[in-house]
Parts: structure tokens; sequence; C-alpha cells
């Protein structure tokens, strides 16, 4: 057993056993640069990974390498440069450093160092361990870390299972048969011609609906029908609240009954007297002001009450929307719409704005039932876009149904449908438009 030969075969037996038991990369950077001195004895050693961008993983009398410490923010360059210029078991001192290392090479190793790359099963570079002392390491040394640290490397390659992204991108583009097929599938794909399309919000709206105003101003004291109830003509709708112009009605009834009083008194006087004739002239004149301030009073309070003018389907929100509410005169209240007359509206928003024409078709899928599609051919687009209720400036497009009718109210998603473009500028026709704006071009 004092055979040094077999003390450093039974060494390397043990390392490489101690490697494969290990449980965390911590635990392997511990057994490389702490135990690998019962092979090849050093002062100092190191173990640089591939992990991210790079990092020197662990080194040896330290329970935890400090990223901040300068000793190893300069072994990091080091480390760095070693593992892009060496792919081989390399031996180097200061002079031999790459780089600006060799200058403060003596404040931070040894005279003397060894690189030992880490390669993976598959040839990949999962990193390096570096060893370093004051005399230079003989061949039969090199053999045996040689051997070692390939049994390092599959086991650090063991806790990257995947590969990394650089790695991968680098075999995906490196030239080939099926690397041209695919770059010349991807350039047919993008010269694809397909139907630039934009999805808007859309609603199912009467045509040609009758409005209902407010006759007077007023509050509306009660509602007679539901919203989508049907109405025949004459049909009660609502009434505004009295009150006001009962008083209104009683004060000009009032004034009326005082004037047509005066008037007979002045008629009675009239008869004896010149002077009571010019004032019975006076006394009818403001008879007759009054009475039509009566009349018109009493013409107000008949039209307290809106009768449905014609046939159709009461549209508006809630009932509750308006009872007590305060209106003026001419104030859109409810349409009356005909259910077999509707059409489809929709609101293309501004910012993916398509060229359309009138006679082009769209297609509405509603909300309310997924598996069913509702065609309509434009009509109209608007000249200008109008904020929507969500506050996205919009076109309105409006557009009449082809076959089927939807009910009215219903709302959904349509989809329109521009010119043939290709696919390269349906995939980038935004991200174009943004940085146009951002560039100002």
């Amino acid at each position: 057993m004092s055979d040094p030969a077999v003390q450093a075969l039974l060494s390397l037996i043990q390392l490489t056993h101690r490697a494969r038991e290990a449980s965390s990369v911590e635990a392997l950077g511990f057994v490389m640069v702490n135990e690998t001195l019962n092979l090849v004895p050093y002062r100092q050693a190191a173990l640089w990974t591939e992990a991210g961008l790079g990092r020197v993983a662990a080194v040896s009398g330290l329970p935890q390498a400090d990223p901040n410490a300068p000793y190893l923010q300069w072994l990091t360059l080091l480390c760095r440069a070693l593992s892009r210029q060496h792919e081989t078991v390399t031996a180097l001192d200061a002079a031999q450093a790459p780089g600006n290392a060799g200058e403060d090479w003596a404040d931070w190793l040894p005279t003397h160092a060894l690189w030992l790359p880490l390669k993976s099963p598959a040839g990949q570079n999962e990193g390096g361990l570096l060893l370093a002392r004051d005399v230079a390491y003989s061949e039969h040394e090199r053999a045996a870390l040689t051997e070692l640290v390939h049994a390092y490397g599959h086991a650090l390659a063991a806790f990257q299972p995947r590969e990394r992204l650089g790695v991968r991108l680098k075999t995906a583009l490196r030239p080939g048969k099926l690397q041209r097929r695919i770059l010349a599938g991807l350039a047919l794909a993008c010269l694809i011609p397909v139907k630039l399309t934009v999805l808007a919000p859309a609603e199912v709206t009467p045509r040609q609906p009758f409005l209902v105003r407010a006759p007077l101003d007023g509050v509306i004291d009660r509602f007679y029908v539901e919203p989508n109830q049907r109405v025949a003509v004459g049909t009660p709708l609502f009434n505004l609240d009295t009150a006001a112009l009962q008083t209104r009605r009683a004060v000009a009834q009032r004034a009326y009954d005082t004037a047509l009083e005066e008037y007979r008194q002045s008629a009675q006087l009239a008869v004896t007297d010149d002077e009571s004739r010019l004032k019975m002239a006076l006394a009818q004149g403001e008879l007759e002001q009054k009475a039509l301030e009566l009349q018109y009073m009493t013409e107000q309070l008949q039209r307290v009450q809106v009768k449905a003018e014609r046939a159709g389907v009461a549209v508006f929100g809630d009932v509750n929307d308006w009872q007590g509410k305060t209106v003026s005169i001419g104030e859109k209240v409810l349409l009356l719409a005909d259910p077999g007359k509707v059409e489809l509206v929709a609101r293309m928003p501004a910012a993916e704005q398509i060229g359309l024409d009138v006679g082009d078709t769209i297609t509405l899928y509603p909300n309310a039932s997924p598996t069913e599609s509702f065609n309509a051919r434009i009509v109209g687009v608007s000249y200008s876009a109008e904020e929507t209720e969500q506050g996205v400036l919009a076109y309105r497009v409006r557009a009449t149904f082809l076959h089927d009718t939807p009910r009215l109210g219903l709302r959904g998603t349509a989809r329109l449908s521009g010119q043939w473009v290709p696919f390269i500028y349906y995939a980038l026709r935004r991200p174009i438009a943004t940085v146009r704006q951002w560039l100002g071009w």
C-alpha cells in the first residue's frame, strides 16, 4: 500500500466516487477545489462554471465565494478568458496569462497554474478547474488530473441536463441541408397571401327606429313598458309628473276667471257709459290672453302622457334608470324598433384601421352563442373616428345581414376583412406602425 502509483489510483477512484455522490453543484465544487489535494498537491484552486454568464462557483479554503471580493473579481476575469481561449489542459504562468491578468498574477496566485477544462458527455464546455502552486506540474500529474476532470465534467453536466440557449442557437444555425430547407420554408411562409383582418366589438341595432323624446321639461313619473316589450299604436309608454303643471294650470284658471269677471262688469257699464266701452275693449283683450294661457296649460297637461305613435319593440336600458329622472324637452328617452329591421354596427378601433369598401362582407360571432355566426354586407363607414363608451377612438361600420337575422340587441365580435397582403406584413403591421411612430418617419 506504500506504492505511490497505487495510492494515486486509490485517490483517483475515491474522488470520482465522491463526485458522483455529490447532491448539488456546491457539494461538487467543494470536492473539486478541496479534496483534489488528495491526488495532486497545490496551494490554491478555483472552480469556474458556464452557468448563466459564467461565475467562480467555489474557491479552496473558503466555505462560500464572495463575488464582490477583489480576488474573486480578478479570478472571474482570468477564468472567463481561459474558458474562451483554451479547450484542453493548459499549463500557464504570469507571462502566459491572457489579457492584463499577468500584471496582478503575483498578488493573487503562485507562480505556476494548470487550467483543466470540464466537458459534458456531449463535448460541451461546462466550466474549468484552476489549480495553482509554486512548482510546475509533471507529466504523470497532468495525466492523472486529465482523467479526474473527465469524471468531474460528467458530474457537473448532470446538474445542467438541458443545453444552454446559446448552444442550441449555435447548433440550429449551423449550416446544413436541413437548416437551409427550414429557412426556405420560413421565407415561403412569409410570402403566403392572407386577408388583412381586424376584430371589433359589434352589436345588432334597429334600422330606421322611431325616436321617442321628452315632450316638455319635467320629471318622469312612471314607465308603462319594459325593455324589449312589444307595443301597439296608442300604447302608453311613460308620463311626466303633473304636480307643477297642475299648479300652473290652476293659476292660469284663476287668472282667466278674474279676467272674465272684469270683462262682464265692463260690458254692463258700457251700455250707459262711453268711457266704459273703452275699458271693455281692454278687458276683452286681457280675457283672450288669459284664455290662451289656460288653453296652453291644458294642452301641456294632455302631453304629459307619451303614447306610441307606431308599433314596435321598446328599446331602452332599464326602467329604474328613468323613473324620477329630470328630462329636458326633446331629450331622447327610448326607441321604437321593428324587430325585423335590424343592422349590424361594428366599431373598428382607429389604431387597427384597415381599408373597407361598401359591399365587403363582415362576420358577426355572438358572445351568447359561440357556435353561430352571421354574415353581413357593409353599407357605410363613418368618415371620422368617435370615442366609444370604453374611451377608445373607433370608426362606426354599418352592415345589413345577408341571410339569417339575429335578435335585436345581440352583442359579439365582428371580423372585418380587408385586402390580401403577405403574411410577413400581417404579422409585423402593428410593430412597424409602433416603430414608425416612435422614430417619426
